[in-house]
């Protein structure tokens, strides 16, 4: 086995051997239950019967496997990973159950000092063609000083001065990181207290992507009248915890035909996913 790679600016390009993945529909429906669905509301996502039609957010699933690959040749303390930023773009619906190929490329490494930044990109394809790809922008704290470029200043999206033309209200469950951790990520920051204070924090959070995902549901209902054929894309920046029992409140603008932003916030104002831009078909 290759030896892991400390952090540095020379990771960028580091890539992975094609990963096979595979899903079924017990996959989609436990993920579907993890970031919120309910079956009065959403049966579709969580009834075979229906289908069933699968959430355009479970790309981060198959995702996060083949991240998971590219991150085990890179030296990084997990207690001190958060998740910066994720983007999923979705060439067409995923089906309820299959099996693809991802390759997994680490594309930028940023040094801010005290963290480093690491961008992964993955591109997942089936029999069929592109399917998906993912990038997810990963904050590791204590990691960075290692001489590297700090980066240039993103671009900031500025929300419309005028109240949200949808918002849309979940309430999280006490449980709710321990279901999602079943769909994939075990990281224990979001379920052993010990971990979680050993990393800087009171208690276990929710998984960044388990709002990512109840966000994505916001979306795909305001903006896509539940048709995941109509979800092209979205992109957002994690900015503050999200606690079980918080409730996620996402406040949609309409920009223009295809295009929205979206701010997730919980009932404290705090927001937990900023500078969030949706594309998707119009009806």
């Amino acid at each position: 086995m290759a030896m892991s790679k400390p952090i540095s600016a020379e990771l960028v390009g580091l890539s992975t051997d094609p990963v096979e993945v595979s899903w079924s529909e017990k996959d989609v429906l436990l993920y579907a239950l993890a970031v919120g669905c309910k079956p009065d509301a959403e049966l579709d996502f969580v009834y075979e019967a229906r289908g069933p039609k699968v959430l355009p957010t479970f790309s981060v699933i198959p995702g996060l496997n083949i991240m998971g690959a590219v991150m085990a040749q890179v030296q990084f303390n997990l207690a001190m990973l958060l998740h910066g930023e994720q983007k999923i773009t979705l060439h067409r619906p995923i089906p309820p159950s299959g099996k693809a190929t991802g390759i997994g490329r680490i594309v930028e490494v940023w040094d801010k000092g005290k963290a480093a930044v690491v961008g992964v990109e993955c591109v997942v394809s089936d029999a069929e063609g592109p399917l998906f790809s993912t990038h997810a922008t990963l904050f590791i704290r204590g990691a960075g000083g290692f001489g590297g470029e700090r980066g240039a200043t993103r671009q900031i999206l500025q929300q419309p001065e005028r109240e949200p033309d949808w918002v849309v209200e979940d309430i999280t469950r006490e449980e709710q990181a321990a279901l999602y951790r079943l769909t994939g990520d075990r990281n224990p920051i979001h379920i052993d207290p010990n971990f979680a204070k050993f990393g800087g924090f009171e208690k276990p959070f929710l998984h960044g992507l388990c709002t990512y995902g109840f966000a994505g549901r916001a979306a795909l209902s305001a903006l896509c009248g539940g048709d995941p054929a109509r979800f092209v894309s979205m992109s957002g920046r994690f900015s503050d915890q999200v606690y079980m029992g918080d409730a996620i409140i996402s406040k949609i603008w309409k920009i223009e035909e295809g295009k929205a932003l979206m701010q997730v916030e919980t009932q404290r104002g705090n927001v937990v996913l900023n500078q969030c831009e949706v594309a998707y078909l119009p009806a």
